[in-house]
């Protein structure tokens, strides 16, 4: 006959870090088209995956991969303010046509 000993399991003492970054979106309707941002918060380095440290940034996605635009700092602009910077990244890099002056 087998005897047990039962032990209480004490709870992990390790504390787990949440983020407090609030994600945001924006679609945006520019040359007939609309267009999909997301905001994503930092990436920290990992070298086992070879990646490296991202700063908060937006990203367009797009057929279901997500390309850096903007490195976001200090307090988000207003949305007239953003539409015009991704307008104007838009055409630099998906319409290859020069910005409107």
């Amino acid at each position: 006959m087998f005897r047990y000993s039962l032990r209480a399991v004490r709870p992990a003492t390790t504390s787990v870090n949440v983020s407090a970054y609030k994600t945001q979106q924006h679609r945006l309707e520019h040359r007939g088209r609309t267009f999909h941002f997301v905001s994503y918060e930092a990436q920290v380095a990992n070298e086992k995956h070879q990646q490296v440290a991202m700063p908060p940034t937006w990203y367009l996605m797009l057929d279901g991969k997500r390309w850096p635009v903007a490195e976001q700092a200090g307090e988000p602009p207003e949305t007239a303010e953003l539409e015009r910077q991704f307008g104007v990244w838009l055409d630099e890099h998906v319409f290859f046509a020069e910005p409107a002056a």
